[in-house]
């Protein structure tokens, strides 16, 4: 009787001087398995051991378990948004905060919304900055090499085009109006004669020279937030640069293929509209960083008419294509749309 009394006393402060000096030392429950030989097991908030036993018994431990919390990082808001630019609605209910919408040949305008706001235009930049090499006429066969200069350092964008990669200006131009290529057009801006100071001066002349009013550039792939325009002098950019035959023509190519060394790149169009076969599209052009939002111009033929659309500002990936959608239907439908349908958008 004595010795079975002595043996469960032994047992019980076995199974006690386990659980005590776990909870004294803080060990978790992996350690404290390692110390008996056992495999644990977690179930519900508790550590069980597996393949031993204290006495006869299985030993559990309390575990309480940490649950990281989600951390939610708040989307940068754009320049339109902090202007409260998205609290301004319009009959057509467009996802962009800015919109402008007229007849190419006419000038009449068609729909407006905060059309003279002036704010970032990101990768829209690339139309001027094809304008300015198209216009220089300098050989297109010429090799031009990527170099760390063309790395983006303010936004940390990537890019396929690796330091070292070479291809013509042609090339370049091209992926940087089709699939806005940063590196591609920093690195036309790069190799202008007189380098990137010359060639920003040259953007911003030749804004001047079109009536661009609101328009600054100072460097040629949009990354920087300082490159801002109105959708009034964007529309005259696209009216302009849709009578160069080399911008429509790379600004609207499905899809291209480049040799950078022993590797074939695809590139495709960042406008998904130029595929859709519902669609005329003479030249585009999409841009996008935190503080522009999703932008997009674009000249079409839309009802036998040629216009010319800006949308700057839109909140979603897809809602600037949506808003296009929505201003083709709305013309399609009303076929006599003339210059009194100006204030249909608001301001």
């Amino acid at each position: 009787m004595i010795h079975r009394m002595t043996l469960s006393l032994t047992r019980f402060l076995s199974v006690m001087g386990t659980v005590v000096l776990s909870c004294a030392l803080l060990a978790p429950e992996a350690a404290l398995a390692r110390q008996h030989g056992k495999k644990v097991v977690r179930h519900q908030g508790h550590a069980q051991t597996k393949g031993g036993k204290a006495g006869g018994r299985h030993v559990a431990v309390r575990h309480h378990r940490v649950i990281p919390q989600a951390v939610v990082v708040p989307a940068k808001p754009s320049y339109g948004e902090l202007a409260g630019l998205h609290g301004v609605s319009d009959a057509l209910d467009l996802k962009s905060s800015v919109a402008f919408v007229v007849d190419q040949d006419t000038r009449e305008v068609l729909f407006s919304k905060n059309e003279k706001a002036v704010l970032p235009i990101a990768s829209l930049t690339k139309l001027m900055t094809g304008m300015i090499i198209s216009e220089a006429h300098l050989p297109m066969d010429e090799l031009i090499t990527i170099t760390a200069d063309d790395v983006d350092t303010e936004k940390g964008s990537r890019s396929r085009l690796s330091v070292g990669a070479t291809l013509s200006r042609g090339e370049l131009l091209h992926l940087a109006l089709m699939s806005s290529e940063n590196r591609a057009a920093h690195a036309l801006g790069r190799t202008y004669p007189g380098g990137l100071q010359v060639f920003a001066s040259l953007m911003n002349a030749k804004a001047m020279m079109l009536g661009m009013r609101d328009t600054r550039y100072v460097e040629p792939t949009g990354l920087s937030s300082r490159n801002q325009s109105s959708a009034q002098d964007l529309a005259t950019l696209v009216n302009v640069a849709y009578r160069d035959p080399v911008l429509r023509e790379l600004s609207t190519s499905p899809g291209y293929q480049v040799e950078v060394g022993s590797r074939t790149l695809q590139y495709n169009n960042t406008n998904r509209l130029v595929k859709n076969p519902e669609w005329e599209i003479g030249l585009q052009k999409t841009g996008y960083i935190s503080e522009a939002g999703q932008c997009l111009v674009m000249q079409a033929r839309i009802a036998g008419r040629k216009l010319i659309m800006v949308f700057l500002d839109s909140a979603g990936k897809l809602s600037r294509l949506g808003d296009a959608e929505r201003v083709r239907r709305w013309v399609e439908a009303n076929a006599n749309l003339g210059v009194n349908a100006r204030h249909v958008g608001g301001h």
